[in-house]
């Protein structure tokens, strides 16, 4: 029994050797492939950031192809989770306007993230060459969000503290409004003094005041 006991504890430490280098591989390739692009990015730079050997990249990612598909497919994961919480209790709301300004706060800083907006505009650069992956991630951000906001969005229509005839496009206008100007400043500049949390929460509440003024019912 002594002897079974120790090859599994020996086989649980090798899968949880084989588990942290696949994450190491999957960070450092999210470096390289934001910071070079897909086209650039190199698998022996790949293999000295992990700080692992390049067989060993090619043992958990058949090839370059595959380990690009594995860092977006994540970082759609982790956007899809995050999106998620935030939204979640909009519709039992007390006081729309307070917890719609708590949700555009905390929106408006996690889409505002460096590496998701490099994320972002690596996407938009391969979509060509990757066009699956630009579909998946427009439909796990951007569409999957709206419908989450729309429905909460519904919810306090029935509840009597909005007026919206389409939820959907209401859904939209608060999603650009919050995030139209920085996302899109953002994109365009490579390089740059992210924005302060002051400037960020002006952009939150002033999108949040112009969309209660539009939608609140009177």
């Amino acid at each position: 029994m002594r002897g079974v006991e120790q090859t599994e504890q020996e086989l649980s430490a090798v899968e949880g050797r084989s588990a942290q280098k696949r994450r190491a591989i999957l960070g450092a390739a999210r470096e390289v492939f934001l910071e070079s692009g897909y086209a650039s990015a190199s698998m022996d730079d790949i293999a000295a950031i992990a700080v692992v050997s390049k067989v060993t990249v090619y043992k958990h990612f058949a090839d370059k192809r595959t380990l690009f598909i594995a860092v977006v497919t994540g970082a759609i994961k982790e956007a899809e989770e995050s999106s998620q919480s935030l939204v979640g209790s909009l519709a039992t709301s007390v006081d729309v306007e307070k917890d719609l300004r708590d949700f555009a706060r905390q929106h408006i800083v996690l889409v505002t993230q460096p590496h998701l907006v490099q994320m972002r505009r690596m996407i938009i650069g391969e979509a060509n060459r990757f066009p699956e992956l630009a579909r998946t991630w427009h439909h796990a951000g951007p569409e999957r969000g709206h419908a989450k906001l729309a429905d909460q969005i519904e919810q306090l229509a029935r509840r009597g503290l909005l007026q919206v005839a389409d939820p959907l496009l209401a859904a939209q206008h608060l999603n650009y409004l919050i995030l139209s100007v920085p996302v899109n400043e953002a994109m365009f500049r490579s390089r740059g003094k992210p924005y302060s949390r002051r400037q960020l929460q002006r952009y939150a509440d002033e999108a949040v005041r112009v969309f209660m003024a539009a939608y609140e019912r009177r």
